[in-house]
C-alpha cells in the first residue's frame, strides 16, 4: 500500500469518527426527543443525523481527505452531485441496516431499545463507510 493512500485511509478514518460523532449524537438526541426506537419512521431520523454528517464530511474529505481544491462552479456541481449519489447509496445501506435490525431482529443480551439501535448503527456505520470511502476515492475525488 502507497503512502498517499495509507495518509488518505487514515484521514478518512479521523473524518469518519467525527461524522459518526454528528451522526450517532444527532440520531439519539432526536430518539430522546420523539421516543421513536424503531419502526418505518426510525428510517427519518436516521436519514436527518447521517444527512447531517455527510454534509461534514463533504467539507472535510474534499479539502483535507482527498485535497481537492479550486473547481470550477460546473465542475463543483458534477463533484458534489456525485458526492450526493455516493452518499445516498450509503444512507441507504446505514438505514436500511438500522431499519432492519432495529424492526426485525429482537435485542440481543438485554439491551434497552435504544442501546439496540445503537448497535444496529455501529454495523450500519461499518458497511457504509467502506462504500462511502470507495465511492469518493475511485468515483467523486479522483484525480
Amino acid at each position: 500500500m502507497n503512502a498517499n493512500l495509507l495518509r488518505q485511509i487514515s484521514k478518512f478514518v479521523v473524518v469518519g469518527f467525527i461524522n459518526t460523532g454528528i451522526d450517532f449524537g444527532i440520531l439519539n438526541l432526536l430518539m430522546f426527543l420523539t421516543g421513536i426506537y424503531s419502526g418505518r419512521w426510525i428510517i427519518l431520523l436516521n436519514s436527518i443525523s447521517f444527512a447531517v454528517a455527510v454534509i461534514n464530511s463533504y467539507l472535510w474529505n474534499k479539502y483535507w481527505t482527498f485535497k481537492k481544491e479550486g473547481s470550477e462552479t460546473g465542475q463543483i456541481a458534477r463533484e458534489f452531485s456525485q458526492f450526493l449519489v455516493v452518499s445516498i447509496v450509503g444512507i441507504s445501506l446505514n438505514s436500511g441496516i438500522v431499519y432492519g435490525i432495529s424492526t426485525f431482529v429482537p435485542a440481543l443480551f438485554g439491551l434497552s431499545p435504544a442501546l439496540w439501535v445503537n448497535f444496529a448503527k455501529v454495523l450500519a456505520t461499518v458497511v457504509s463507510m467502506a462504500w462511502n470511502f470507495t465511492g469518493y476515492k475511485f468515483i467523486v475525488f479522483k484525480k
